[in-house]
Order: C-alpha cells, then sequence, then structure tokens
C-alpha cells in the first residue's frame, strides 16, 4: 500500500454496478474521475454511467483481471464478494481497502469476536454448528433470540427470530447455510448508525449519527439528527472510531448500532461500503459519504462532514415508485433518486427521497405526509 494521491484522470475501478456503485461514480466523476465497473448484469444501475462496463462474474478472474488492466484503484460497492478475488486483485493491482476488512464483515463469528477484543459491547450470542448445539444455545440465550447465518444474509434474510419452541426447526435449516450465531433478542428503544471514513495516512471522520427505522427488516427511514442525547451521540461516534482504527481500515465503514430500553448501547452489525443510512448526506450535508469514500480511497484529505439541515431520508421500494412520482408536485424541500433499475419488483430497492426542514420534527411529519407508504406495513427492529 502507498501513501501518494491518486490525482484526478485516473480510473476507479468499482465491483458491483448497484445503486451504490452508481451513487459512488456520480461522486467520482464530479472529482474528475473516469469510472470502470464489473457487474453480471448488461446496463446495470452503475454500468449506466460508467466509461467501461465489464460484464461478468465477481469470482471470475477473467473480468477480475479485465477491469485490474484499466483501473488505477478499485473499490467495491458491497461486501458479498470472493474474498480470493480481492486478495487477487490486492497482488496484482491497488485496492486500498483490502481483502482484511471484508474478510472480518462477511462473518458475523469474526466481526463479534473482533468488537468484543476493541472492548465494545455486543448482544449476549453462542455460534453453533449443529441442531443440538442450535438447541442448547436458544435455551441458554433464552427467548426470544435471533438466529442468523454466520455468512451471507441481508435485509432480513437469513435469520430467524425465534419466539418459542416451535420456531426452532425453522432456524435449524439456516444450518445448511453456514454455522450460525444464536444472539438475544434486545428491547430497543432505537436503531441508529454510524458512517465513519478514513484514508490510507489515517485520517477519520464520521457522519451524523444516523437514527433508522426498518419495516420487515428493510430499511425504511433514516432520521438525521438522531433523537438521541448527546452522550449517546458522542459514545456511538467513540465506538465507530474505535472499530475502524481497529480495522485499520481504509474507506467507509458502517457501524450499525442498538440503544436499549435501558439506554445502553450494543454493536449491531458492520458494513464495509457506503451505506443505505447514509443517502440523507447527498443533500444535507457539506459533502455526501460517496465524495467522503473516493476522497479515502484516492488519499484525499478528508473534509469534515457538516450536517446543513435535519433531514429523512426514506427509501422507494418497488410498490411505492408510482405513489412517489404522482406527487413530484410535493416535492419543494423534498429530493428524489431513482437508480435506474429496470424493473420495479416489491420490496426492491428502487429510490430514496430526501426531506429537508429547519426542524427535524418537520422533516419526519413532511415525508409522512406524503403517504406514499402504507401506515399498517409492519415495523421491524
Amino acid at each position: 500500500m502507498f501513501n501518494s494521491i491518486i490525482p484526478p484522470g485516473k480510473t476507479v475501478g468499482i465491483v458491483g454496478g448497484g445503486q451504490l456503485g452508481r451513487m459512488m461514480a456520480i461522486a467520482a466523476r464530479e472529482m474528475g474521475y473516469y469510472i470502470a465497473v464489473l457487474d453480471p448484469t448488461e446496463h446495470s444501475p452503475c454500468g449506466q454511467i460508467a466509461d467501461i462496463e465489464i460484464i461478468g462474474q465477481y469470482d471470475d478472474l477473467d473480468s477480475i483481471k479485465k477491469l485490474a488492466a484499466v483501473s488505477d484503484v478499485i473499490t467495491y460497492e458491497f461486501e458479498n464478494i470472493s474474498v480470493e478475488m480481492v486478495r487477487w486483485l490486492q497482488s496484482n493491482s491497488y485496492v486500498p481497502q483490502g481483502s482484511h476488512v471484508l474478510e472480518i464483515t462477511q462473518n458475523r463469528k469474526l466481526e463479534k469476536s473482533l468488537i468484543t477484543k476493541l472492548g465494545l459491547h455486543v448482544p449476549p450470542y453462542q455460534i453453533v454448528k449443529a441442531e443440538d448445539e442450535l438447541r442448547h444455545a436458544i435455551h441458554a440465550i433464552g427467548y426470544p433470540c435471533v438466529v442468523k447465518t454466520c455468512m451471507g444474509g441481508y435485509d432480513g434474510k437469513g435469520q430467524v427470530v425465534v419466539k418459542d419452541d416451535s420456531d426452532i426447526l425453522s432456524a435449524s435449516k439456516l444450518l445448511a447455510h453456514s454455522e450460525c450465531i444464536v444472539e438475544k433478542w434486545m428491547q430497543l428503544d432505537k436503531e441508529i448508525s454510524v458512517i465513519v471514513q478514513r484514508n490510507v495516512n489515517g485520517d477519520t471522520t464520521c457522519f451524523p449519527v444516523a437514527e433508522n427505522i426498518h419495516r420487515h427488516h428493510i430499511l425504511h427511514q433514516s432520521i438525521v439528527p438522531a433523537r438521541i442525547d448527546d452522550n449517546q451521540r458522542d459514545q456511538a461516534l467513540h465506538c465507530a472510531k474505535v472499530i475502524a482504527d481497529g480495522l485499520e481500515l481504509v474507506g467507509t465503514l458502517t457501524v450499525e448500532m442498538f440503544i436499549t430500553e435501558n439506554q445502553d448501547i450494543y454493536m449491531n452489525e458492520l458494513a464495509p461500503r457506503p451505506h443505505n443510512s447514509g443517502h440523507f448526506s447527498i443533500e444535507a450535508c457539506n459533502l455526501s459519504q460517496f465524495q467522503q469514500h473516493i476522497r479515502a480511497i484516492c488519499n484525499w484529505p478528508l473534509s469534515e462532514p457538516v450536517l446543513l439541515k435535519p433531514a429523512v431520508m426514506v427509501n422507494l421500494l418497488g410498490e411505492h415508485v408510482e405513489a412517489a412520482i404522482s406527487k413530484i408536485e410535493c416535492f419543494g424541500d423534498i429530493h428524489l433518486h431513482l437508480y435506474g433499475k429496470k424493473v420495479a419488483k416489491e420490496k426492491r430497492k428502487m429510490g430514496h427521497i430526501t426531506v429537508l426542514a429547519d426542524k427535524i420534527e418537520d422533516a419526519v411529519s413532511k415525508a409522512e405526509s406524503l403517504a406514499i407508504w402504507n401506515r399498517t406495513e409492519e415495523y421491524t427492529t
């Protein structure tokens, strides 16, 4: 790894052509970079605006070689990619994020172990490999609890909430995919997240703490600033920086946290990339999480993020898009982002809106007044 700046005019290679890659690419273009993207699907959201579009699987060595040949620096937009391929890229091109952070954050067992070693709190948990171990762990931790695969899973996939003995059979089926983690179900006051970014020189910054509300395990709203007290805010930012330093992070890390009914903070999960809960930064801050990510991997000085105005980011799923578009006449202080996905499927993230206001209560009220979302939908943590 070297510590020189990668200047504008060079090419940023992105593994993954989804919406995070698209927004990364938009930020990089504004900063003067060219874009190459690797994705299995032609005209992916990122591919639509890239200079070079490589169609291929993420674990296909020929495709990886093509990306390496045209890129001056390579990043990834999501973590479900082959660590082995990233190791190959490290040896044959420049990937400042490296494979270590990816390897840790792909595996909930390694992730929990690291966080604990750093002296931070996680919900009580046990790792299990077989059904008898699963039953023992569930009874030891108690009901309710949640069983998650150690590898894979996002937006509620790869996990089962166990409320009583009748749910154990469903949870045991997860063992066919990987060893699992059995984790105590926390009684929550709020879920929050912090996006922390660090460049090659070790300079570190955090975006304001976001308060997150989920529906069906998919992020529905991010409210910024989070409605927490100053001590909780300072603790959350401190924890994110401790983890970033512990990982020797380069790039972006999102730290998802729980605040319990007793107002204690526990670390939940890590994502080694820009995150859905940071989309507010595009309009609400002096720079976006995507621009800061490009700064970090290209070893520019990092700019201290400043919240210019309170904001609420709301995801648009497939079932919401038409309703959102029909409300454009109401979008005076509302910013619409659509990701260029061709097919609007139910529960598929198709875009988001960001609502700005002088007070956070007004932003929340304004978002709700659009009536795009079915208010009877179940909220989940």
